[in-house]
């Protein structure tokens, strides 16, 4: 079965819109009607008009796109993927700090569930979160649940106190980037790149830090990059800049971003499948948490 060809025509009978993560397997992203970091595809989310919205990408995506659009359906092809990171946090964890630190603002990283959501003064991105801190009256501030992402903001508005929530929550993938890697990309030569989520130590040592699609508008930049994400950042990149060399850690794989395939983006389209279905007050508690986030922009 040809199914590139039956998940065209099943998304115009429906009027339906694919967004993709940049982490997706590669023929998903050729699929999709939007690849892009989480920001653009909440942006995006934000902005159609579809009645269908097909979210490949993980869990608290597709609920960050259904609380942005509460009377269209959201769709996400697999049950089960979902964010170890953001599984790391909890509204309890949240309420306990802020009795904690009653002053503090509370930024949560757009990987968290919806319902820690709910909790946030404002939600950030790794593209806007130095941005989104800097905005913010308190100075102290409590981020989750990323505290690589933590301290990223910290060393960039050292007049805050950010205050890491969990202290040592992690994406396992970004974890794996050693120095080594940092050694063996200044032997092969280029530039080095590497996500917020990286270690600290590894941000230091590289010559820039940026979100995935901080990675997009940086690639006109320089012919060659080593480039510290996930894999599959790769077949992006590479796709919009054939010309330029990208050197990925073949093992930096998030495997929840590959549950997808094109049979399940198939069949969600044609028996509507797995609808993201959230409590009313979470979404709108959520919602406002959201909406400044993109209020305040890059």
């Amino acid at each position: 079965m040809n199914y590139r060809e039956e998940i065209r025509r099943l998304k115009e009978r429906k009027s339906a819109i694919i967004l993709a993560h940049n982490y997706q397997p590669p023929g998903i992203q050729d699929m999709a009607d939007v690849v892009g970091d989480s920001l653009e595809l909440a942006i995006a989310a934000k902005a159609t008009d579809a009645p269908v919205i097909i979210f490949c990408g993980v869990d608290f995506m597709a609920e960050t796109a259904k609380i942005l659009n509460p009377g269209r359906k959201v769709l996400i092809p697999v049950k089960d993927a979902t964010c170890p990171l953001a599984a790391q946090l909890t509204p309890e964890m949240i309420l306990a700090a802020r009795n904690e630190h009653p002053s503090a603002a509370v930024v949560l990283y757009i990987n968290s569930t919806a319902r820690c959501k709910a909790y946030a003064d404002v939600i950030c991105t790794s593209a806007n979160a130095v941005k989104v801190v800097s905005s913010l009256d308190s100075r102290e501030v409590i981020v989750g649940p990323d505290a690589n992402l933590a301290a990223y903001i910290q060393d960039k508005v050292p007049g805050k106190y950010i205050i890491p929530l969990p202290a040592h929550g992690h994406c396992y993938v970004h974890q794996m980037f050693t120095e080594d890697d940092i050694r063996e990309a200044r032997i092969r030569g280029g530039r080095i790149i590497c996500h917020p989520e990286c270690r600290p130590e590894i941000q230091k040592m590289s010559d820039l830090v940026a979100s995935t699609g901080g990675m997009v508008r940086s690639a006109p930049e320089a012919g060659t990059w080593n480039v510290f994400t996930e894999r599959d950042m790769g077949y992006r990149l590479r796709t919009l800049y054939p010309g330029k060399t990208f050197y990925m850690r073949e093992d930096a794989v998030c495997e929840d971003m590959k549950k997808i395939s094109l049979e399940d983006l198939r069949d969600s389209l044609e028996y509507e499948r797995f609808e993201i279905i959230l409590p009313a007050d979470i979404m709108e508690k959520a919602r406002s948490a959201i909406e400044r986030m993109i209020e305040i922009g890059r």
